[in-house]
């Protein structure tokens, strides 16, 4: 068993049960009705749904301190810089990052798009950058292009038949030609947990640099970069109880130093001539324009939220619905989970039911009030490893009961019956 995953569970022998239904309140839309059915909500790794302190703290901003950071004097001004510094700061905090190796974005989309143009001018002709193919797309194709336009060579790590990374074909790709090496914490499909300590030693010692989508991983456990030791890591605010349209990316400083801005014009300057510029401090030498402010103290709340709530504890709870999950869906005649078993398995669970599209099943599952993902999930490459052009996704988080999980075994013995 992995590193992680044996730290992880050291911790879980000392924490407590979450009180769900008590968390449960705190999150509106879960009082919605879904085709006159309570709605269960399993679609957790597409996006999380908000408590009320979020909702509020948006709606706080808006209706109390709403101006712009960083320019104006007046009392709304610094008000608003505040709240968007002491956000900046509750996030670094929560991953073990300076504040200064913190930048905002609007997603970990763009956060990795971020990289592959910042980095660009580091790879030459008949460098390695290397990925796997369990991929997202947005961890994907922007490396993908890249190598094409500097004519680097694109490498690909596969996966083995139990949906982890597969160890032979780690060593083969990286090599002392790699350059950059990125990877998934956690797959949005399949669901493995990755070793990133293992694989950023891997790349270290063939001086490349590790890059870390970390969009699954960062709302249900422990990220600590500095215990990583990655040197870029990426994730969204949307995922972990926070607004759309906030993300962020850790750089370790002294590459953040080196690479040149993604975006040009106001806030990412320190001094402009006729003839050149000269780029601000870090973290806003990588924060062109007007932030999104908002979405920022939204962010900084959902971070009060986890931490109240505690992250050993969420974990715990993710691991135990998860758990069941799987046991009472394996018990399910011609159904087919991909990924690997539990112990190397994170919160979601990909399905399918024989001779059932994944979008008939996911349309069936809805009537009955129960929301999952179905798709390629954005992975294709990755789909057409398994074999499969679609799958349901059911993903859970801290507020989901078994209660739920129960109605939703229910839900696929239902899609069994409509189609059989």
């Amino acid at each position: 068993m992995i590193s992680l995953i044996k730290e992880c569970n050291n911790m879980l022998q000392t924490t407590m049960v979450l009180n769900v239904n008590k968390i449960r309140t705190d999150f509106p839309i879960l009082q919605k009705k879904i085709n006159g059915k309570n709605l269960v909500y399993l679609d957790n790794a597409a996006t999380a749904q908000k408590p009320s302190q979020v909702i509020k703290a948006i709606t706080d901003f808006y209706e109390n301190y709403n101006a712009n950071i960083h320019r104006s004097i007046h009392q709304l001004g610094e008000d608003s810089t505040r709240l968007y510094e002491e956000a900046h700061k509750k996030t670094s905090d929560f991953i073990n990052a300076g504040f200064e190796e913190l930048i905002f974005t609007k997603s970990t989309t763009e956060s990795l798009n971020l990289l592959a143009y910042s980095l660009a001018n580091k790879i030459n002709k008949g460098d390695e950058i290397v990925v796997t193919e369990m991929e997202h797309h947005s961890n994907f194709v922007p490396w993908q292009q890249l190598a094409k336009r500097n004519k680097a060579t694109f490498k690909v790590i596969k996966v083995d038949k139990d949906g982890l990374l597969d160890e032979e074909s780690i060593k083969q790709n990286i090599t002392s030609k790699t350059k950059i090496v990125s990877l998934t914490h956690i797959s949005n499909v399949l669901g493995t947990i990755n070793d990133i300590s293992k694989i950023t030693k891997i790349a270290h010692e063939s001086d490349a640099l590790c890059v870390v989508d970390a969009a699954q991983s960062v709302p249900h456990m422990e990220v600590d970069v500095k215990r990583l030791g990655c040197d870029f890591l990426a994730f969204s605010g949307h995922k972990m109880l926070g607004p759309t349209g906030i993300g962020a990316l850790y750089g370790k400083k002294e590459h953040l130093e080196s690479m040149d801005p993604f975006l040009y014009g106001g806030e990412m300057i320190k001094d402009v001539t006729i003839n050149d510029s000269q780029w601000n401090d870090l973290p806003w030498k990588f924060e062109a324009g007007t932030g999104n402010i908002a979405q920022a103290i939204g962010l900084g709340a959902a971070i009060d939220y986890l931490k109240k709530v505690g992250m050993e504890n969420i974990m715990q709870h993710s691991t135990d619905i998860t758990n069941y999950a799987y046991e009472k869906i394996s018990l399910i005649n011609d159904v087919k989970i991909y990924g690997p078993k539990p112990k190397n398995r994170a919160n979601l669970i990909s399905f399918n039911v024989k001779g059932v599209h994944a979008h008939d099943t996911s349309a069936i599952l809805d009537g009955e009030g129960v929301a999952v993902r179905a798709g390629h999930h954005c992975a294709m490459p990755l789909s057409k490893v398994l074999g499969v052009d679609a799958t349901a996704r059911a993903s859970f988080y801290l507020y989901n009961t078994k209660e739920e999980v129960d109605t939703l075994v229910s839900a696929i013995e239902k899609v069994k019956r409509v189609f059989t």
